[in-house]
């Protein structure tokens, strides 16, 4: 039978602040390693991974066209299906209506309001949710359920990472269209907006705060390894980084910046 494949992606998590949390459960999961992702946003950066790619280790001296494939191949030994290749993915490009293909339920589970079912990104999945809560990754949890019978594919964004941090909103300065992903940007338009940007010490403390909320994120995956049946695949990564005040920004999306583009990269199967 197929491997269960639980694919988690930590929102705006750069790879430093992996690397500096405490996170017993993940490794326990396989090592982690510094990737590269193709996106500094959200949206884009989910859409390449429901292609079936993942962040990429920026290879020097070889051909685009051979890392694709030799990263679509790698879904063999992921899921234990031995004829998968480049080929099963085309031309749909959707990891999704593959695994439906070979019998998997899919089902996603989303914290940003960007990736809302009503956007593109829900095809070819079985159930698709957007969480009342930004913050609810043990929300999520609750409501999976692995069937013997049937192999299952959940797809997880997880907000906890993603400003502010698990961090009260009033608690710090405005910033538009960052607090609700869009919700609030048409009353913005036309008028000038006086979000104050953040100081050192401001930056120093929300970096700090993105490490505790991947501990955070850390602890409660405990009950999802204990939960997910012997053999699934796990894979936990970010859709991008974040700049925590490097060369005089902060944030993601339209910045170019190695923060934005760095991020943690895991996979591995429960024994």
């Amino acid at each position: 039978m197929s491997n269960n494949l639980v694919f988690i992606v930590m929102d705006s998590c750069r790879y430093d602040s992996y690397a500096r949390a405490k996170r017993s459960n993940m490794d326990a999961i396989g090592v982690g390693e510094r990737r590269y992702s193709y996106a500094s946003w959200t949206s884009p950066s989910h859409y390449t991974y429901l292609m079936g790619m993942v962040p990429h280790q920026s290879p020097q001296g070889v051909f685009a066209s051979e890392v694709y494939k030799k990263e679509f191949a790698q879904w063999v030994d992921r899921l234990g299906i031995d004829d998968l290749s480049f080929k099963s993915f085309v031309p749909q490009l959707s990891l999704p209506y593959v695994l439906q293909q070979q019998g998997y339920r899919t089902c996603a589970k989303v914290s940003l309001p960007v990736l809302n079912p009503l956007s593109h990104l829900n095809r070819h999945f079985d159930d698709y949710k957007l969480m009342a809560n930004h913050n609810d990754f043990a929300g999520m949890i609750k409501e999976i359920e692995f069937d013997a019978d049937e192999p299952s594919f959940y797809f997880l964004n997880l907000g906890e990472t993603h400003y502010p941090y698990m961090l009260d909103p009033k608690s710090l300065p405005h910033i538009s269209g960052v607090h609700g992903v869009f919700k609030r940007m048409d009353d913005e338009l036309g008028r000038e907006t006086s979000d104050r940007f953040f100081d050192d010490e401001q930056m120093r403390e929300l970096h700090s705060q993105q490490v505790r909320t991947v501990e955070h994120v850390d602890t409660v995956l405990e009950g999802l390894i204990e939960k997910a049946p012997v053999g699934t695949h796990f894979i936990i990564t970010a859709d991008h980084g974040e700049c925590f005040g490097e060369g005089g920004y902060f944030g993601h999306g339209p910045i170019v910046h190695e923060k934005v583009m760095e991020v943690p990269f895991l996979e591995g199967r429960k024994r």
